[in-house]
């Protein structure tokens, strides 16, 4: 029998070790699921600050002369809309529509950007990019392992960055970044996050990672903040309503059934999937991502199907993404239905253990009080 292939590791696994953490494997990483618990770490994001090692996502640099160009036809938001020290949220899609990734788009320069992939897609997002590389000008160079990805997440998340980066950061923007040293290491300072809170992203060198990682865990401890896992990162984004690839959205949906129609620019001109897009935007979509809301106790999970509340109830889609929520105390999820019964107040029922559960649709997100934005 073939050895299974040993499972990939961040600069932070041995501190992830040596702190206690449960472990797990996430898409072929050795990753943390939790340390104090998923509960206890959801609220410590809510309320205070948590650090999560997201050193697993992938890092692709695109420079050169018409990198501008090329990020353009490549992605569905439009770039010529960001300025230089902006982040931006977008998608890489199929030429039918469907979905490659959800990424974001970092310009550094005029000619010069890094694009944040998920983990289990940087091979394959490398892989499309560089099949559609002009002959000349652009460059694509695969920095993932160079860079660990810290996010440090929480309404006190700002004191806490502040005291290892030389830069003010209080001026910093949502989805605005700046470049500066983190403990005296080059890195890119982004206030971006994926759990609705005020928070950063700390793209470091991997070398000194560690280094940063237990800085930051010391001196959060005054803050009231505690490493995290991904556990609690999980349910952060379904509180939020954020979509995960593999989970909500893949290959086989499109851009605007995932809800991201406010990520795709028609407007800006051709781009590789925006033909067959605006052709089923205008056909109608069949299916459409909703928030929905367990009326019954019950949790849906991912894959459970979905009905409609009529006597004999149709078969309406299934379930993609579902949990308590910590800091909402409701059972929540997402779920692909048909445009029929995709309006908030909708009944459905969730068929799980072959009984089917009362739900309504509900709109997103689903907790209110983020500070994001603040």
């Amino acid at each position: 029998m073939a050895s299974q292939s040993p499972l990939k590791r961040t600069p932070l696994n041995e501190e992830h070790r040596r702190l206690g953490a449960r472990m797990v494997d996430f898409g072929g990483w050795d990753m943390p699921v939790q340390y104090s618990g998923v509960i206890d770490e959801h609220k410590t994001v809510r309320t205070a600050v948590g650090l999560f090692d997201v050193s697993h996502m992938g890092e692709l640099m695109v420079s050169g002369r018409g990198a501008n160009d090329f990020l353009q036809k490549m992605t569905t938001n439009d770039v010529t809309k960001i300025a230089a020290g902006q982040a931006q949220y977008s998608a890489l899609c199929k030429e039918d529509g469907c979905v490659i990734d959800d990424i974001i788009v970092y310009r550094r320069g005029m000619d010069s950007f890094l694009v944040c992939v998920n983990a289990s897609n940087t091979t394959k997002d490398e892989q499309w990019l560089r099949a559609h590389l002009p002959s000349s000008g652009v460059i694509l160079e695969n920095e993932s392992e160079a860079y660990a990805q810290i996010a440090v997440q929480g309404p006190k998340a700002r004191e806490l960055v502040q005291q290892i980066v030389d830069i003010n950061i209080s001026q910093l923007k949502y989805y605005w970044f700046a470049e500066g040293k983190v403990l005296g290491q080059p890195s890119i300072i982004a206030r971006t996050g994926y759990t609705g809170e005020l928070g950063y992203e700390l793209y470091v060198p991997s070398q000194g990672a560690a280094r940063i990682w237990a800085a930051l865990v010391e001196a959060g401890q005054k803050f009231g903040g505690k490493p995290c896992g991904l556990g609690a990162r999980d349910t952060l984004r379904l509180e939020m309503g954020y979509l995960l690839y593999g989970n909500d959205m893949d290959e086989s949906i499109n851009a605007l059934e995932c809800g991201l129609g406010w990520v795709t620019k028609f407007s800006k001109g051709e781009f590789i999937g925006s033909k067959a897009l605006a052709a089923q935007k205008e056909a109608g979509l069949k299916r459409q991502i909703v928030g929905l809301q367990m009326v019954d106790k019950a949790i849906a999970r991912h894959g459970y199907k979905v009905f409609s509340a009529a006597e004999g109830g149709q078969e309406l889609g299934w379930v993609t993404s579902g949990t308590v929520g910590p800091s909402i105390n409701l059972n929540v999820g997402m779920a692909y239905v048909t445009p029929d019964y995709s309006a908030a107040g909708s009944e459905i029922f969730v068929e799980i253990r072959g009984e089917r559960k009362a739900a309504k649709v509900v709109r997103k997100p689903f907790y209110a009080n983020g500070t994001a934005q603040l």
